[in-house]
Order: structure tokens, then C-alpha cells, then sequence
């Protein structure tokens, strides 16, 4: 491939940055390149205030067809050092998108395989097309889904997570709604306006306190009870008295809306 090729794209609808991984003659498959600009069009998305969600998805008809074949193959050559650099490589986009300080929604409108179902377990919303196909290919291909089971035991927990690593079994998006790894499952017909919908209610939200929310629960989810009580108190404490609690609560009982909330024509 060529290393200067654009293998993502961008596309700004309305106060949400949509980031497309745009390989869709081998359905989106996750090469090095890939993921680096994945990261970069997320951290750009992060860092302009005028964005107040992300959301990915893929060009074509798959989601992600997960981790490029013809990068595996090549790695046999590769040392053991480079293999593990290039396994946290593509770790970091993950571990990126559940960090990001504004909500990541995944689009998913097409089949998704192995590492894509990474990408998907780390969104903070997750919405599907009835009618495809989701699959934790990597023992099949004599590999295990290593970089991507803690993000994915987090949605499906360890037991289910586990079979459904272990078996490689096909599973639709209605078995992905009923197992925790996608949040709706709407027709494709309606995907987007489900989307769209969602992005509408985040512009309602403080972007502070949607920031606010995840480090919550990330916090809450890894310290100790006693470690959550204190840290919890001490960030509500902090919010009520912040420029932006005082706006929410003021924009309350003056019945109008926040100055935070998105103006549509």
C-alpha cells in the first residue's frame, strides 16, 4: 500500500466529526497506516471545541474486516520487538477512543471481524444495521484476540466473551444487542437518523460533563470502594461550583436553554 494514501477520511455533520476508514476494496482492513490515521483524525476531533462527538465507521459494505492479512503474514520476519510494537500500535487507537474526553459513538452498517470489534467495544455507543454478521475470528486463524479483550470483556463480560473467543462462531447484530457488545440495532434505513438522533441528545449535554462522565466511570469501574467515594465527592463538588454547572443549573430555573446547546437552523 502506499504509505502516502489516505486510507481514513473526515466528515464534519454538524457538531459531530465522523471518522470513515476508507479501505473498502479489502472492507476496511486495519494496516498499520490505518491506524495511525485513525488516531491522528481522533486526536484532531478531541482537540477542536467546535466538536462535540465522534463517530466512526467504515466506506463500503463491511464495518472492518479486522487486522490486514498481508501484515500478519509479513510479520513472521519481523522480530519479536517489532511485533510487539506494532501489536501496541494498534492497542493505542482503543485505548485512545475510551480515553477520548468527548463521546465516541461506532456507525456500524456492515460486517465486523476480529480487531474491528476492538474499535467497537471501546466506543462509548455502539449502533448497528439488523442483518450483519459479527465474528472473533483470531483462533481460527491460530492467534487469539489479545490487544482487544479488555475492551471487549468490559461490554460482553469474561464468560461470554470467552466462548464467543473460543468457538470464532458467526453472531448476528440482534445476538451483539442481547450480549452488551452493540447498544441498538435499528434497520439500515434508519441507522443514520438513529446516529444523528443520538449526536442531538450529546448537544443537550455540558461537553465538560460528558468528558466528566467517562472519566467516572473509568475511575470508579478500577479504584476501591473507599477510593470512589472521595474521588466521586470530590468531582461533584467540583462541578456544582464550575462555570458550567452554574450555567446548566441557572439555564434551569430562567427556563431556557444552556449557552452549551448546538443552534440548528
Amino acid at each position: 500500500m502506499d504509505p502516502s494514501a489516505a486510507v481514513v477520511r473526515t466528515e464534519a455533520k454538524g457538531s459531530a466529526r465522523w471518522i470513515v476508514l476508507d479501505r473498502p476494496e479489502i472492507r476496511n482492513a486495519l494496516s498499520a497506516e490505518l491506524i495511525r490515521q485513525a488516531r491522528e483524525a481522533l486526536q484532531s476531533a478531541v482537540a477542536d471545541p467546535a466538536v462535540r462527538a465522534i463517530v466512526i465507521t467504515g466506506a463500503g459494505k463491511a464495518f472492518s474486516a479486522g487486522a490486514d492479512l498481508n501484515e500478519m503474514k509479513a510479520s513472521r520476519d519481523a522480530s519479536f520487538q517489532d511485533n510487539v510494537d506494532n501489536a501496541l500500535h494498534t492497542s493505542s487507537l482503543f485505548y485512545e477512543i475510551a480515553a477520548a474526553p468527548k463521546p465516541v459513538i461506532a456507525r456500524i452498517h456492515g460486517a465486523a471481524m476480529a480487531g474491528a470489534l476492538g474499535i467497537i467495544s471501546a466506543c462509548d455507543i455502539t449502533v448497528a444495521a439488523s442483518g450483519i454478521a459479527f465474528a472473533f475470528t483470531e483462533a481460527r486463524l491460530g492467534i487469539a484476540p489479545a490487544m482487544i479483550s479488555p475492551f471487549v470483556i468490559r461490554r460482553l463480560g469474561a464468560a461470554r466473551a470467552q466462548r464467543l473467543f473460543l468457538t470464532g462462531e458467526t453472531f448476528s447484530a440482534e445476538d451483539a444487542e442481547r450480549f452488551g457488545l452493540i447498544d441498538r440495532v435499528v434497520t439500515p434505513e434508519a441507522l443514520d437518523e438513529t446516529v444523528e438522533s443520538i449526536c442531538r441528545d450529546l448537544e443537550r449535554c455540558g461537553p465538560g460533563a460528558l468528558g466528566a462522565v467517562k472519566e467516572i466511570v473509568a475511575r470508579v469501574t478500577s479504584g476501591t470502594a473507599a477510593e470512589s467515594r472521595r474521588y466521586t465527592a470530590e468531582m461533584l463538588a467540583k462541578m456544582r461550583a464550575g462555570d458550567e454547572g452554574q450555567e446548566g443549573m441557572a439555564a434551569f430555573f430562567e427556563k431556557r436553554a444552556p449557552r452549551w446547546t448546538v443552534k440548528r437552523g
